[in-house]
């Protein structure tokens, strides 16, 4: 099974961003996973639309955006000519799932589904887990970076696996927070593919972090 590693941008330094990505150019088979809040959902406010349109014309890497957003129907139009590879909603957020999902599908060549913590798997009916290429099981409480890593959503990433392949169902399984080379084997393990990792990997003293994404893989 392949691996993607997909370094989160919320944890690098933004005084040298341009310089950041261009570290990461260097390093091969990433996606590259932007955190969107709006300050409404989650109590905090990142970068919008004219910073991943800058973020674009130096990446090489897929760009991999997880919408933490209470409207995130607004923000699939507002986005829609950034280039973006992934569009991740929160299951949370809205009630029309389906109509939402035939919107992206329009508009993205992937649409994920994220999960809070708290959520179970089962929140997801199957028919709606057939339609996506993504679901992310969030392993910190959304909102910040730097949280500790939340053990019992290995169990969540194994649940999904059952139900992925018993259905044959292609979605990727990406889990974001708190990773770093102690869990992910464990989460590989259990069946996710698409990993996120932000501190971990930016916190590398000598900015190395080919290393680092190497230990996660």
């Amino acid at each position: 099974m392949s691996i993607t590693i997909s370094p989160s941008l919320l944890s690098v330094d933004f005084l040298e961003l341009k310089v950041e990505l261009e570290r990461l150019n260097k390093i091969d088979d990433l996606w590259l996973h932007l955190d969107v809040m709006d300050a409404h959902f989650v109590p905090n406010l990142t970068f919008g639309e004219p910073v991943l349109n800058k973020v674009k014309t130096v990446s090489k890497h897929k760009l991999d955006a997880h919408f933490m957003v209470s409207d995130p129907d607004f923000f699939a139009e507002n986005f829609k000519n950034v280039g973006l590879h992934n569009f991740t909603f929160h299951w949370e957020a809205i009630t029309h799932h389906d109509r939402l999902i035939q919107k992206l599908k329009e508009m993205y060549p992937s649409v994920g589904i994220s999960l809070n913590p708290s959520t179970p798997v089962s929140a997801i009916p199957h028919y709606i887990l057939g339609k996506v290429d993504l679901v992310l099981l969030m392993s910190v409480n959304p909102g910040f970076g730097g949280q500790k890593f939340i053990p019992e959503v290995v169990d969540k990433v194994i649940e999904l696996d059952q139900i992925r392949h018993k259905n044959n169902f292609q979605f990727q399984i990406q889990v974001d927070g708190g990773i770093n080379d102690q869990n992910a084997g464990y989460l590989i393990q259990a069946g996710a593919n698409n990993l996120v990792a932000g501190s971990y990997i930016f916190s590398e003293p000598t900015k190395d972090y080919a290393s680092r994404i190497n230990k996660i893989r």
